[in-house]
């Protein structure tokens, strides 16, 4: 292993640095931690540039999901039906609530959920479809928000790598009847620390979700159903709400990122998924091979970092063995040959060039 010349990503605050510094003074001299001013301003803020009226601020994005089901009532004797290749929180958060997660193929060219896989899988027991917007690039959403009108089904979208995304020019989060985000600090949008948010359209529900959130309260000290605690807190969200103005600048600077990967790349050993929206917001930059381990090693040498996302199918996770979930081979082929190549707002678009030439070099 040599020393790391390209780092696969910086979590560091770079040219948001001064207004991040000045959002968590702003936090500390008020003396106001939880569920204050600045959660409620960073709700509104994101919701508007989600395209949505409402926003709710939570701990993290399996709470969101969470939150979401317990919202709508889906649990025990309830089925689900999300996708295989993501992070297993996804199916966590549907056995957290007492429901069945049903894992259903991948479209091979999306990566993302097979409408007619989904459609073959609907049964007497479906209560939800949760697509996952993965690595940046939509789900077939016109196709599944048809399915789950047609089948009466809540459609809750899993938008935690794609902020700003936008499937056929409408923002991803708008297809369904509400929609979960990350900020963990690889995202996108990332907090110094964890977050999540929901965002909706729907006034009673936001209002639910709100009480939801915090333990289900309807007052202080006073709780009508039973909630969590999941409670965004103001440090996290006066930093979002300052990061906020950077992510339309950051989200062009990961597609002309992914432009320059596109086109270096081409003629190399590797496979490119294709980019089938231009809503697609590059959370991450994946690629496939046959000879993964050895290419990576030889990367890993030229001092070029990579990641796995991801290396295991989540119906392959000992934690979900209960779930006796049928067969995904595209997932299965697909975990056992991608990996993501380095892809962060301020890499330099030569960093790009140059991984891409170590790929031609190496494969």
């Amino acid at each position: 292993m040599t020393a790391t010349r390209i780092p696969f990503m910086s979590l560091k605050p770079g040219e948001d640095g001064p207004a991040v510094d000045a959002a968590i003074r702003r936090v500390v001299d008020r003396g106001w931690f939880v569920l204050g001013p600045e959660v409620e301003s960073f709700e509104r803020a994101f919701a508007h540039a989600s395209g949505a009226q409402f926003g709710i601020g939570v701990g993290t994005g399996t709470d969101a999901l969470v939150l979401i089901l317990k919202a709508l009532g889906i649990g025990r004797g309830d089925e689900v039906i999300t996708t295989p290749l993501s992070a297993a929180y996804t199916a966590l958060a549907v056995m957290i609530v007492g429901a069945r997660p049903v894992f259903v193929d991948l479209d091979p060219q999306r990566l993302t959920l097979d409408p007619a896989a989904v459609e073959a899988a609907i049964g007497p027991d479906t209560a939800a479809i949760i697509p996952v917007h993965l690595y940046g690039q939509p789900a077939a959403m016109d196709e599944l928000a048809a399915m789950a009108t047609r089948h009466d089904l809540a459609m809750i979208e899993d938008c935690c790598q794609a902020h700003l995304a936008t499937f056929r020019g409408r923002p991803v989060g708008s297809f369904s009847v509400a929609a979960a985000y990350s900020f963990y600090p690889t995202k996108n949008l990332g907090a110094l620390g964890d977050g999540g948010a929901i965002t909706t359209n729907d006034a009673e529900l936001a209002a639910k979700l709100k009480r939801l959130r915090n333990g289900g309260q309807t007052d202080r000290y006073h709780h009508g159903e039973p909630g969590i605690n999941s409670r965004l807190d103001e440090i996290q969200a006066a930093i979002l709400l300052a990061r906020l103005e950077f992510l339309p600048r950051w989200t062009e600077q990961r597609r002309t990122l992914a432009a320059v990967y596109r086109r270096e790349l081409i003629g190399s050993g590797v496979v490119v998924p294709p980019e089938l929206d231009p809503g697609h917001v590059y959370h991450l930059f994946p690629v496939r091979s046959s000879a993964r381990e050895a290419l990576r090693a030889k990367l890993d040498e030229a001092g070029i970092e990579t990641l796995i996302h991801y290396p295991v199918p989540i119906p392959r996770q000992p934690a979900l063995a209960s779930e006796s979930p049928a067969a995904c081979p595209v997932a299965d082929q697909v975990c056992a040959e991608i990996f993501s190549l380095p892809l962060y707002p301020s890499m330099p678009e030569t960093h790009a060039v140059e991984v891409a030439r170590a790929i031609h070099v190496a494969s």
